[in-house]
């Protein structure tokens, strides 16, 4: 299909065991299906015939895209600013845990509107962005006075610069899934820690809304990790998992979305008490969570 990538193997780990499992709504744009497979080796799930990276653009054009506008639209939205100001000290701590350090040279890979990096600045870090999309650079840009390049000036950075790079749920947007890796690790300075964080499809939340959990969000979202597709991605380019963190609130939010999506409506107790089943699940293996961060460094 013109302006659409096939995958005869792997994305992650090159295997040919691959195959459909379910079909997902783009329920954010389009109302458009797209297949998804999922690798029998390595347990990466992926869209298939998802659009290329010329014409990807018009799936990310809706004022409900939150990363993007900062939008408080609804309750839901209303909601997701609220948390998202406890979520951002929460991220603060656990990247100066993960580093050692207070202070250093961070780059945030897909900073959107740049609340995050604004977060870590005022925390002591020197900080740098880039963000494909031009609203939400200008409004990093406009609002925080942040240094925020486009998406490619990721690959004409100085090579071993980075203490800290971050991508906040970005990786499952990226078409060059092993460019962006190899790129990633040449920034890291000595002892320089990447975190990534990424949905988990096997999570409770994922297991109870089916093709319509809202975390495939298809076809913005590549590929659907699951944690062992993760670790071996990151071994492919030398590095390692050194240690994996939930993010609690991120199958609440999901959950209510999904409800929504199967239904029509949101199910303001059923998707909360969904979410806190995932989360509990969670509670003996980080690995069971909506969400998760890996902190991850080179070997």
């Amino acid at each position: 299909m013109e302006g659409r990538v096939h995958y005869s193997q792997c994305p992650v780990c090159d295997s040919r065991s691959i195959g459909p499992v379910l079909t997902a709504t783009d329920y954010t744009v389009s109302r458009e299906e797209f297949s998804i497979w999922e690798c029998a080796a390595c347990q990466l799930r992926f869209t298939q015939d998802v659009p290329d990276v010329l014409h990807i653009g018009p799936y990310y054009k809706s004022d409900d895209y939150i990363s993007h506008s900062n939008t408080s639209k609804g309750l839901i939205n209303q909601l997701y600013q609220r948390v998202r100001r406890t979520t951002l000290r929460q991220k603060v701590r656990l990247v100066n845990k993960a580093t050692g350090r207070s202070t250093g040279c961070a780059l945030d890979v897909g900073c959107g509107t740049g609340a995050f990096l604004n977060a870590l600045r005022a925390a002591g870090w020197n900080v740098k962005g880039v963000e494909p999309d031009d609203d939400a650079r200008k409004l990093a840009v406009a609002q925080f006075n942040l240094d925020v390049e486009e998406a490619g000036a990721l690959f004409s950075l100085p090579t071993g610069s980075y203490d800290l790079i971050t991508l906040w749920h970005v990786l499952e947007h990226v078409h060059d899934l092993q460019g962006y890796l190899a790129q990633l690790k040449s920034l890291l300075a000595p002892g320089g820690k990447l975190v990534i964080a990424v949905p988990n499809y096997t999570s409770g939340d994922a297991a109870t809304y089916g093709r319509y959990w809202a975390a495939y969000d298809v076809p913005r979202h590549l590929y659907h990790f699951a944690p062992a597709s993760v670790k071996i991605l990151v071994q492919r380019h030398g590095m390692k998992v050194q240690s994996e963190h939930a993010q609690w609130y991120d199958s609440f939010y999901i959950s209510l979305l999904s409800s929504r999506y199967r239904s029509g409506n949101i199910h303001w107790v059923g998707a909360p008490l969904a979410g806190l089943r995932s989360n509990l699940g969670a509670l003996a293996n980080t690995e069971r969570c909506s969400s998760i961060v890996y902190i991850i460094a080179g070997e």
